[in-house]
């Protein structure tokens, strides 16, 4: 059947989900002489389709690995690897128009990284090295080994790194969009912002050299044990002290002193993965303790029990409910 033919989830699939049917049926059957006629009778077909499939074309472009046209390159044979970058740019397109939007080509990356994590899920792994990493919610990265170099790529997120020796004395590089953190024996934390945040790394053992990526020719900030800093591409930021209770999520616990109500619910819920909103009017109020990250409920029951607030949850008809934190 066809491509333009496959119906849609509730009918018939839009243009957008068109064009990325029919690149998988090209990706997967390159030769085949009567598939190419058909998808340019599709193609030629209406305004529609055309812009459609350029826009598949422009986001394919900002792929580094692949070439410019997805039109010429999805009729050619591939490495596996194109063809999984391929798939994957395809089925985010499937997915509608507005999540196409939502997603960005700046995104891709962070949707075909090797190791990603959702909203309220955290992993342990355990590198060739011995290494040991946790990722944090909403994280994404990708791990490069190789015989000269011990690289990860924190497309977004947070990781939690303990280094182990490496008999073949290699350097050990956690790569943010911001720039790099050579790490120099050491247990450390790095987590990416967005925009003017850049990236930020805290260090608990050992030492960890930092240095942004269009700033190469600069001397890189040394952050010794206790000590925390941020980068941008450009510049780093002032250091400060590192507080060991910032890494209580890979113990499955979320650490207050004296935290704004609003702050501290939004990070239980990123950390969590549950929807949550506390009203910007309670922001007077502070927060203290150790709470489990395994039992959001509780935590919310705790601190109705402890402060002036109500809660109450919202069903939204797009997604799960969502729990508003709100003056009693």
């Amino acid at each position: 059947m066809p491509p333009a033919e496959k119906p849609a989830a509730g009918g018939a699939p839009d243009a957008r989900q068109q064009a990325a049917l029919w690149l998988i049926e090209l990706q997967d059957d390159a030769g085949n002489p009567e598939l190419r006629a058909r998808w340019q009778r599709w193609h030629d077909a209406s305004p529609e389709h055309r812009e459609a499939w350029a826009k598949l074309e422009a986001f394919g472009a900002s792929l580094r690995q692949m070439p410019a046209s997805l039109t010429q390159a999805a009729l050619a044979p591939r490495k596996p690897a194109r063809r999984r970058a391929v798939k994957a740019l395809a089925l985010l397109i499937a997915g509608g128009g507005a999540a196409l939007l939502a997603v960005g080509p700046q995104n891709i990356p962070i949707h075909l990284a090797g190791q990603r994590t959702g909203a309220g899920e955290r992993r342990r792994i355990v590198l060739d090295d011995g290494s040991r990493i946790d990722l944090n919610a909403d994280s994404a990265l990708d791990i490069h080994f190789n015989g000269s170099e011990r690289r990860l790529h924190l497309h977004a997120g947070e990781i939690h790194v303990a280094t182990a020796p490496d008999d073949a004395r290699r350097p050990f590089f956690v790569d943010t969009p911001h720039g790099r953190a050579q790490a120099l024996g050491t247990r450390f934390t790095v987590r990416t912002g967005d925009g003017k945040d850049g990236s930020r790394v805290a260090v608990y053992e050992g030492s960890v050299a930092i240095r942004p990526r269009l700033a190469t020719d600069a001397e890189p900030l040394i952050l010794a044990a206790g000590r925390q800093g941020s980068f941008g591409e450009r510049a780093t930021g002032p250091a400060g002290a590192a507080n060991e209770a910032d890494a209580a999520w890979t113990r499955g616990i979320l650490v207050a002193e004296d935290t704004p109500l609003p702050a501290f619910i939004a990070e239980l819920a990123r950390l969590s993965g549950r929807p949550m909103h506390c009203d910007p009017a309670l922001a007077a109020l502070k927060v203290s303790g150790t709470y489990p990250l395994a039992d959001p409920d509780a935590v919310l029951a705790l601190l109705a029990r402890a402060l002036p607030i109500r809660i109450e949850r919202r069903q939204r008809w797009w997604g799960a409910a969502r729990h508003e934190i709100l003056p009693a």
